[in-house]
C-alpha cells in the first residue's frame, strides 16, 4: 500500500468560485478541485543501456539479473493508460532464452495493450541484448515476472477533469524530458513545486512559476521543466484554474541517499535501489558461476592429460575467476548498504506508525541472509585465489 500512502493530489478553488458576489445573494461553498496524477518519476529510465554492458548469458543467473534489472522500465511502460486494459492488475512474464544457435525474447501480458506490450518488448530487448552461446555450450534461460496494480503502482489516469488530464500529460511526457535530468545520472532530482494556471477555453497554460529549488542544479532542472510544461497542450478549461504541481522524483540507480527526501519518499527510493542492487547481485553470482565453469573444465582438462604442471589456460581462467568472485563480492555490499538503509527507514517510518512493522522485520531478515551471503563469497574468493596456479 505503499504507493496509495504518498499519493499526491491537489486541491484548488476555480477563480470562478472565488468571484466577488453580487450584492443579496448568499455564499456556496466553494467546491474544491482534486488534481491527480502527481506521481513521481524513476529518471532511471533516462540512461540507456551501455553498450557491451550485457555479458554473454552462460548461466541462468545472468539472465535473470539482467531480466530483474529491466524493472524501472517495464513499470515506467505501464504508467501510462493506453498501456493497460481495463482490469486493475497487470501482469508482465519475461522470458529468454540463448543456445548455441538462436535466442530468443518472449513477452507474456495479462490485461496488456498491443502498445504496452510494444513498449515493454522494446525496453527489455534493448537492455538484454541476447548472445549465441559458444558451439557446444548448453541452453541458458530464465524468467522474470513483474506486476503492476492500478491504486498500488504508479498509475496515469485520465477523465477525471482538465487539469488532472493535464498534469497526466506532464507525467507522460516526462520520459521524453531527458535532457532535463541528465546532471541527475546518479543523484535524486529534487523535490519541485510550479504554480499553473489553466486559462479558460485556452489550448495552451498560462503562467508557469517554479518555487526556488534551493541550489543551483535544482534551478536549472526548473527552467528546462517549465519550458516543457509551457509546450504541453491542454484540453479547453471552462474556467480557470490555478492549482500547485509537485514533481517528486526518483532515480533507481542513485549511487547515494536522498536524506532530503521525505521519510515514506525516501523508503520508496531506497526500494527501487535495493531491487536494482539484487538484480546486480544476481547477475555477478551468474558470472561467477560460469568464470568457475570454465576454469574447472581447464584443471579437468589438466588431469586428463596427467601432467603436473598446469596448463597455460589456468592461471588465465583462475584469474577470471577471482576476478569474478571480486565483483560478486563487491555486488553483495552494495547489495547489503542498500538493505541497511531501506532498514534504517522503515525504523523510522515505524515509529511514527506501528503499521510499517511488517516491512521492518522483512528487511531485518534480508539484511541477516546478505550478511551470510556476503561472508560466504567473500570466503570464497580468498579459497580462489589460494588455488590459483603460481607463475
Amino acid at each position: 500500500m505503499l504507493l496509495r500512502r504518498i499519493a499526491v493530489a491537489s486541491a484548488v478553488l476555480t477563480t470562478a468560485a472565488c468571484a466577488p458576489l453580487q450584492k443579496g445573494t448568499k455564499a456556496a461553498p466553494a467546491e474544491p478541485v482534486r488534481i491527480t496524477n502527481q506521481i513521481p518519476f524513476d529518471i532511471s529510465v533516462c540512461q540507456a543501456p551501455a553498450a557491451g554492458q550485457m555479458p554473454a548469458p552462460t548461466d541462468p543467473n545472468i539472465l535473470v539479473g539482467a531480466l530483474m534489472a529491466t524493472r524501472p522500465s517495464v513499470m515506467e511502460c505501464l504508467v501510462a493508460p493506453t498501456s493497460r486494459g481495463a482490469e486493475q492488475t497487470s501482469r508482465v512474464l519475461l522470458k529468454a532464452r540463448a543456445t548455441d544457435q538462436e535466442t530468443q525474447h518472449t513477452l507474456t501480458g495479462v490485461n496488456l495493450t498491443p502498445e504496452g506490450e510494444a513498449c515493454v518488448r522494446k525496453a527489455v530487448e534493448a537492455a538484454v541484448p541476447l548472445k549465441v552461446l559458444p558451439k557446444g555450450a548448453a541452453p541458458v534461460s530464465a524468467e522474470v515476472e513483474f506486476v503492476h496494480e492500478q491504486g498500488r503502482s504508479l498509475a496515469v489516469t485520465l477523465g477525471t477533469n482538465v487539469p488532472s488530464d493535464y498534469s497526466g500529460a506532464v507525467r507522460l511526457g516526462q520520459p521524453q524530458w531527458c535532457d532535463c535530468y541528465a546532471p541527475f545520472a546518479t543523484q535524486v532530482p529534487p523535490t519541485l513545486e510550479a504554480t499553473l494556471q489553466l486559462v479558460k477555453n485556452q489550448a495552451t497554460p498560462g503562467p508557469i512559476t517554479f518555487a526556488p529549488a534551493g541550489s543551483p542544479e535544482g534551478d536549472a532542472l526548473a527552467a528546462c521543466l517549465q519550458q516543457k510544461l509551457a509546450a504541453v497542450p491542454v484540453a479547453p478549461s471552462p474556467e480557470d484554474v490555478k492549482f500547485v504541481r509537485t514533481f517528486h522524483h526518483f532515480n533507481a540507480r542513485a549511487t547515494a541517499p536522498a536524506p532530503a527526501l521525505a521519510p515514506q519518499y525516501r523508503f520508496f527510493q531506497g526500494e527501487l535501489v535495493r531491487n536494482q542492487r539484487i538484480a546486480e547481485a544476481t547477475l555477478a553470482s551468474g558470472v561467477r558461476a560460469s568464470a568457475s565453469s570454465a576454469y574447472d573444465a581447464v584443471v579437468l582438462q589438466q588431469q586428463k592429460a596427467k601432467g603436473k604442471k598446469a596448463l597455460p589456460e589456468q592461471a588465465t581462467r583462475c584469474a577470471e575467476l577471482t576476478a569474478a568472485d571480486a565483483k560478486w563480492v563487491s555486488a553483495l555490499t552494495a547489495q547489503l548498504q542498500a538493505e541497511q538503509q531501506s532498514l534504517a527507514t522503515a525504523q523510522e517510518l515505524k515509529a511514527q506508525e506501528a503499521s510499517w512493522a511488517p516491512a521492518e522485520a522483512s528487511l531485518q531478515e534480508a539484511v541477516a541472509a546478505t550478511q551470510k551471503d556476503a561472508a560466504n563469497a567473500q570466503q570464497q574468493l580468498e579459497a580462489d585465489q589460494k588455488s590459483c596456479p603460481k607463475p
